[in-house]
């Protein structure tokens, strides 16, 4: 596999499982089949957009690949079809977040790095790809995003984003290093969600 195909891969394996998150989200919060599907997209491509934009990537490929939006209804009609296995999973929502927060960290972060960005903005973006449609998810569903929470989430981002852009500038192979950086990612969010990690909040009288 090609380092193009590889990266590609990486994006759509990504969007995939953020629109099943958004798709879950909205099925759970009993939305009709619109609002479903504006979730999965919504999710799925948000963080790429962003992104994208900053870059100068345009248009962003989330609004000139029709395969994203395909991707999008896949999912929805995944969610749908599968209602009662859906009700069963253990936080599905966060499970499927975990698993498409290294994807697009990964992906963003060396997309910005191709378009001659500095280091730092690749990692930043790298990050906002990741967080960027979770956070336009949970503030359509009139909820506070998880990276304003305490909980160890945009961090796990962070260090995937930062971990991929290291490698890349040494030289590392991409072949190891995306999957590495993406296993570092889920494994810490997963990690924090089990054993309850979590960054300090300082409140009155701290």
């Amino acid at each position: 596999m090609t380092t193009q195909a590889l990266f590609t891969s990486l994006d759509l394996i990504g969007t995939f499982v953020f629109a099943i998150s958004g798709a879950l989200a909205a099925h759970q919060k009993k939305l009709d089949l619109f609002g479903i599907i504006t979730l999965a997209y919504t999710t799925a491509c948000g963080g790429g957009i962003i992104r994208d934009v900053c870059i100068g990537a345009l248009p962003p490929a989330g609004l000139a690949d029709w395969r994203y939006l395909a991707l999008a209804l896949i999912a929805s009609g995944l969610v749908l079809s599968a209602e009662d296995l859906v009700q069963k999973l253990s936080h599905p929502v966060l499970m499927f977040d975990a698993a498409g927060l290294g994807f697009f960290a990964v992906f963003g972060a060396h997309k910005a790095l191709g378009h001659s960005h500095s280091i730092e903005a690749a990692i930043i973006l790298g990050m906002i790809s990741a967080v960027g449609g979770g956070v336009l998810r949970d503030l359509l569903l009139n909820r506070t995003p998880v990276i304003l929470q305490k909980e160890i989430y945009a961090s796990a981002a962070l260090l995937a984003a930062a971990l991929q852009t290291g490698g890349e500038i040494a030289g590392w192979s991409a072949h190891w290093l995306s999957w590495a950086a993406i296993a570092l990612c889920f494994a810490i969010r997963c990690l924090s969600l089990v054993f309850h990690w979590n960054l300090p909040r300082f409140t009155k009288g701290d």
